[in-house]
């Protein structure tokens, strides 16, 4: 059972450059422009990373103008944390420092197991299906928690 959607969502992970740019990215494609989505990561020292663009293009989905940002950079940018209804982090490092970000607010912090897939397979073809398997699985965790996409596909 799906429930409803929040006004809105934080996805954050280590370096904002393949996972949380993915769900983010997704979450709109999927859900429109009702809910404000945005991602960060833990660490901004990575650009968003050429597979993660690579397997969104696959279904329509453009991240090649994404620009990876901290949560320090969300902040001084003004993106108050506790202005986020949810915040889903899909790494252990992003559910630690979620949780003590927020531990003085009343929100609700997530964690969702997303596989890691950068350093995976030796070919180009081996790490496109790694991206690929990380990418369905932001796709089936988004539609069990939020249902089936309600946009044109």
């Amino acid at each position: 059972m799906s429930d409803p959607l929040p006004q809105s969502v934080l996805f954050c992970c280590d370096h904002n450059a393949v996972r949380s740019p993915m769900a983010e990215a997704i979450m709109k494609k999927f859900y429109g422009t009702d809910t404000y989505v945005q991602s960060v990561g833990v660490h901004n020292d990575l650009e968003i990373d050429g597979f993660t663009i690579a397997v969104c293009q696959e279904m329509d989905v453009e991240l090649s103008r994404h620009r990876s940002r901290s949560f320090d950079e969300m902040e001084q940018w003004g993106d108050d944390l506790s202005s986020f209804d949810l915040v889903v982090a899909l790494s252990p490092a992003s559910q630690r420092r979620a949780l003590e970000l927020t531990r003085f607010f009343h929100l609700d912090v997530e964690y969702w197991p997303i596989l890691d897939p950068t350093g995976l397979g030796e070919t180009r073809e081996e790490k496109l299906a790694q991206y690929r398997r990380t990418r369905d699985q932001i796709i089936d965790r988004l539609k069990d928690r939020f249902g089936e996409p309600t946009e044109v596909q």
